[in-house]
């Protein structure tokens, strides 16, 4: 019994379940998954500035990652690492998970909090910074590359508000040698993205396709700077389109929410511009002063909604798009 789970047994076993249960698979719900894993994933924490300047001296912490592989009878499955922002893992994420199971795409869902002892971040964003859940995002993805059940060559990272800091910006080359490994996303998507900090190297770019969808009436995370940033990078030659959709709240695709609810405690930087002027210095564009959420720029209170519609359209328009990879 000592190597009863090696990988070679693990894949023909899974196998041969997936063919006895093939006509119970086909009437069964496709949004439910063939199977669910709950993996330990060992990570660091790190402050913003250290993340920045390359530090390995964080302190390390494991989180739960979990891991749900749809029906079918492929040998290997595409597959999406989802990133939670600053509410933590909520329904709107489990809404996700199904309607790409049910896509056909494995999912692998990250709790960067829990293992940290965070609940959320909203009324204080200092509890983590969202750098440093990229590297949560970096150790999913290692975690996916060498699962056999999963196509090394088609994992794409999926960050919501603050984890689409994490999402987006793990498409630069500079952090991916910093934290990442071999491994490289096969695509980067960003829902209500803060593109409103410039980072030395952001648009040396490991070659993947972006894509970002956001509501323009968003009064959380302003989608003004992420035109700028996609652009610019459209005009280096990235695959990169930016979809926004009018009168539509932060956090749009949350089932949950009403269409429009006030968070008066909820910490913004929808007024801020923030620029790396040298590795791990960050400092207001417009006033040069350093970076603080104490700032004069940081906002409290902001407004999160949902849009069934706008949901709707960003869930297929994610789908064709890892479905052409």
């Amino acid at each position: 019994m000592k190597n009863w789970m090696g990988k070679g047994l693990w894949t023909a076993t899974l196998g041969a379940l997936c063919g006895l249960a093939s006509h119970a698979q086909t009437a069964a719900n496709p949004s439910l998954p063939a199977r669910i894993e709950i993996h330990a994933l060992p990570t660091q924490t790190l402050t913003g500035e250290e993340f920045l300047k390359g530090s390995a001296q964080g302190k390390s912490h494991v989180l739960a990652a979990e891991l749900r592989i749809p029906q079918g009878q492929k040998a290997k499955f595409p597959a999406v690492v989802l990133i939670h922002g600053s509410g933590g893992v909520s329904g709107s994420m489990d809404q996700w998970v199904h309607a790409l199971n049910q896509a056909g795409m494995a999912t692998l869902v990250v709790d960067t909090f829990s293992g940290r002892g965070i609940t959320s971040t909203v009324q204080d964003q200092t509890l983590l910074h969202s750098l440093a859940m990229m590297v949560d995002g970096y150790r999913g993805l290692d975690l996916m590359a060498k699962h056999p059940r999963i196509d090394a060559t088609k994992i794409s990272i999926m960050g919501f508000s603050k984890g689409a800091v994490a999402s987006v910006f793990s498409a630069s080359t500079r952090f991916k040698a910093l934290y990442g490994s071999s491994a490289k996303f096969a695509s980067h998507i960003g829902l209500y993205t803060p593109c409103n900090t410039r980072f030395i190297g952001d648009t040396d770019l490991t070659g993947s396709p972006l894509r970002f969808f956001h509501g323009t009436t968003d009064d959380y995370v302003n989608v003004v700077p992420c035109r700028a940033y996609v652009a610019e990078l459209k005009s280096k030659g990235v695959d990169i389109t930016l979809t926004e959709f009018a009168n539509t709240q932060h956090g749009y695709d949350s089932p949950l929410s009403p269409e429009k609810l006030a968070v008066p405690t909820a910490q913004s930087t929808r007024n801020c511009q923030f620029i790396e002027k040298s590795k791990g210095d960050l400092f207001n564009a417009q006033s040069g002063a350093p970076f603080s959420y104490n700032d004069p720029c940081v906002a409290v209170g902001a407004h999160v909604g949902h849009n069934p519609d706008a949901t709707a359209k960003t869930v297929k328009g994610v789908i064709e798009f890892l479905q052409s990879l």
